[in-house]
C-alpha cells in the first residue's frame, strides 16, 4: 500500500514500544493503594492520561495531588523496562526531522524516559499529556502534532493502538488512521497492520507492505 501525506504522528505505547508489563505492575500497585475496586488492565483504558484516570478513579479530590504523584513515580520507575516494538527503531531512525512526531499520553518525562529506553529518538514536536488541556479521546493531542509540524491535519498520518487514540484522530480529521496489532481491530482505524516492519517514508509517500496488513 502506498499513501501520500506529509507528516507522520506516532502514539508511542503499543505502536513504538512494550510497556505494558511495566504500567500493568505499576497501575496494580497504584490501584491497592488508592482504588482497590479498580482493574486498570482493561482496553478502554488504554491510551488515556493518568491524570484522567486518577481523577476519574479515587474517592476524594482532596488526594488528587498526592494519587497522581504516585502513579507518576511508580510509572517513571519502571520506564527502564521499556523495549521498542518490531521496526520502530528502523522506522523511525530513518525518517527526516521535521515530517513526524510522537503523540503520547504519557507525561512528558515518563514519555522521553520510555522512548530513550527503547533506543527510539526523542522527536523536537514531541506531545505529551502536559501539552494539552484534553487528552485523548479528544482530538486535542494530534491537532497540537499537526501543527507542531506545520502540516494540516488532513496530510497528517496517524498510527494507534487504542480506541481512544483512534477516536482522537479521528476528531482531529486526519488523513489516514492505522491501527497497530490486534487490538486495533476494535477501533475504527482505516486500516489495522501487524506491527511497523518494513515500512518506509520519504517525506512525501509511505509505503506499508501488504505482508503486513491484518485488515
Amino acid at each position: 500500500m502506498k499513501y501520500f501525506a506529509s507528516g507522520l504522528l506516532f502514539d508511542n505505547d503499543g505502536v513504538l514500544v512494550d510497556s505494558h508489563a511495566a504500567a500493568i505492575d505499576a497501575w496494580a500497585q497504584w490501584c491497592r493503594e488508592y482504588a482497590p475496586h479498580i482493574n486498570w488492565n482493561h482496553p478502554v483504558n488504554a491510551g488515556q492520561r493518568a491524570e484522567d484516570k486518577v481523577r476519574e478513579w479515587i474517592a476524594s479530590p482532596d488526594l488528587f495531588e498526592e494519587a497522581n504523584d504516585r502513579i507518576n513515580q511508580l510509572e517513571q520507575d519502571s520506564a527502564v523496562e521499556t523495549k521498542p516494538l518490531p521496526g520502530a527503531v528502523e522506522l523511525t531512525q530513518s525518517l527526516k526531522p521535521g515530517c513526524w512526531t510522537v503523540v503520547t499520553s504519557a507525561n512528558p518525562n515518563l514519555g522521553r524516559a520510555r522512548l530513550s529506553a527503547a533506543g527510539i529518538p526523542v522527536p523536537a514536536e514531541l506531545v505529551t499529556a502536559a501539552d494539552v488541556k484534553r487528552g485523548k479521546p479528544a482530538p486535542d493531542p494530534y491537532l497540537l502534532g499537526a501543527e507542531r509540524l506545520g502540516f494540516d491535519p488532513a496530510d497528517c498520518v496517524v498510527f494507534e493502538d487504542a480506541a481512544a487514540g483512534v477516536e482522537a484522530a479521528a476528531e482531529a480529521g486526519v488523513g489516514l488512521i492505522v491501527g497497530i496489532g490486534e487490538r486495533a481491530f476494535e477501533t475504527e482505524a482505516d486500516i489495522v497492520i501487524r506491527d511497523l516492519s518494513g515500512i518506509t517514508f520519504d517525506g512525501e509517500t509511505l509505503t506499508i507492505p501488504d505482508r503486513n496488513r491484518l485488515r
